[in-house]
């Protein structure tokens, strides 16, 4: 086995949003050399295929407003597994250390004795601009990207800092924002973002069901109408994200015309 991933030990990797060619060559490895692997519903079918025939599967399925296991279990499960001798894949989608939980389940395996290493994975904003052909900023008019969730506890409000979220500079990412979509644009709104800042929505990215749905922030709750809750859904918030006019690469224009 490898020199990192000796018997006893945990790997945080990130899956990816889905498509498993987005997967680093690392994750791969570890994927493929674990023992046991703990995964998250939204880790992708093709994903999971790597997974060594033999190797134990645990679902921990988490999706928002549903836990199949409370994150306390999880992190008991991580480190029964650790000390067992077993050699552990905890696979998230996206990265771990982006709304993952990643420090919370680092920091119960490093009081039980067991060492744990993060290995990153494209979180689900980059590779939604990626197939959109857009960027998260842009010179002179989106200088920031920020990411905050809207995952909250039932019976939370949601607290964000608006005035920060408002300004025109800023890229705005909003993961698991779908159920508060329609709060988070009058929040903006209200905060001064102008109603017609570009938005776009989502919705399973990078896999052969990805839908990206574009619009105007006065309009984000109608645009998220039709989206299931098991749908993974991320929200694309600021000029960034505008639609632009896309003119493919011909062959044509490579020709070289001898006079």
């Amino acid at each position: 086995m490898s020199h990192d991933f000796p018997a006893g030990m945990v790997w945080l990797v990130g899956a990816g949003p889905g498509d498993p060619e987005l997967l680093t060559r690392k994750a791969e490895r570890l994927i493929r050399a674990a023992d046991v692997v703990f995964y998250d519903a939204l880790v992708g079918e093709g994903v999971l295929a790597l997974v060594r025939p033999g190797t134990r599967m645990v679902s921990v399925g988490k999706r928002s407003g549903r836990h199949s296991k409370a994150q306390g279990s999880i992190n008991d499960l991580l480190l029964e597994a650790a000390l067992a001798g077993q050699r552990v894949v905890r696979l998230k989608g996206g990265d771990p250390s982006v709304f993952g939980r990643s420090a919370e389940e680092i920091g119960h395996l490093a009081k039980g004795g067991v060492v744990a290493k993060v290995c990153p994975g494209i979180t689900t904003a980059s590779a939604a601009a990626a197939s959109a052909g857009t960027s998260l900023t842009l010179r002179g008019s989106a200088r920031g990207i920020t990411y905050v969730t809207a995952h909250l506890r039932a019976g939370e409000p949601l607290k964000l800092d608006w005035g920060t979220l408002a300004a025109e500079s800023q890229t705005v990412g909003v993961y698991m924002g779908r159920a508060a979509a329609g709060e988070i644009a009058r929040g903006l709104i209200a905060a001064g973002r102008d109603p017609e800042t570009p938005v776009m929505v989502a919705v399973n990215v990078s896999r052969p069901d990805e839908r990206l749905i574009r619009g105007k922030l006065s309009a984000l709750a109608f645009l998220v109408a039709t989206i299931s809750d098991d749908d993974p859904t991320l929200l694309l918030i600021g000029e960034a994200v505008r639609a632009k006019d896309f003119v493919p690469t011909a062959p044509e224009q490579f020709r070289v015309i001898a006079n």
